[in-house]
């Protein structure tokens, strides 16, 4: 028995994969771009949203843990790239990608607007405390450490995690609802 392959007539860059692929990473740079953006009215405290952090969760909700780690990774390195790379944003959000991944497995999330902020919030929490405790290792470990006390650190933590969760959170659905239109109507399989 053979199997038959269909060559498409459209030219390469009119494939539905590659249009996929060319939104998927334009928005990836919208939110690189936005992430040391401090428009007026998106601040709280100092504070922006974490748009790396929205977008990982846009892409874990419907995806395997591997695909959320996978994304966490790449989109971690990238923020590494802009800022330090320590602490690392990496793991932060690695972690954040399997555990929303790991959400929708569990079927413990509907999919609304309001199901997905409030991921988000949770997320934002983690992925700061991930980075507080980052810090808190580098201050114990390090005899000449730049960062403050544990206790200044763990205080710091709470406005930053607070405030980003918030923001993060209320701006998700601007970012969630049309890459996830996106995606549901331009599947990614070539």
């Amino acid at each position: 028995m053979t199997s038959v392959v269909r060559v498409s007539s459209r030219p390469l860059w009119k494939q539905p994969w590659v249009i996929n692929s060319a939104v998927t990473t334009a928005s990836v740079l919208v939110c690189l771009l936005l992430l040391p953006s401090r428009i007026p009215g998106m601040e709280l405290l100092g504070v922006a949203p974490h748009w790396l952090l929205i977008w990982v969760v846009a892409w874990s909700i419907k995806r395997t843990q591997w695909q959320g780690a996978v994304a966490g990774l790449v989109l971690g390195l990238l923020q590494d790239a802009m800022t330090s790379p320590h602490p690392t944003h990496t793991l932060s959000l690695i972690v954040v990608g399997v555990l929303t991944a790991r959400l929708q497995k569990q079927r413990y999330l509907q999919e609304d607007i309001v199901s997905v902020a409030l991921i988000v919030f949770a997320m934002a929490v983690i992925a700061e405390t991930v980075l507080a405790l980052q810090i808190s290792l580098d201050q114990l470990l390090s005899v000449d450490s730049l960062y403050p006390p544990l206790g200044g650190i763990w205080l710091y933590h709470q406005r930053i995690a607070l405030s980003s969760a918030i923001l993060s959170s209320l701006w998700a659905p601007a970012l969630y609802y049309p890459l996830n239109r996106w995606w549901d109507r331009y599947p990614s399989e070539p």
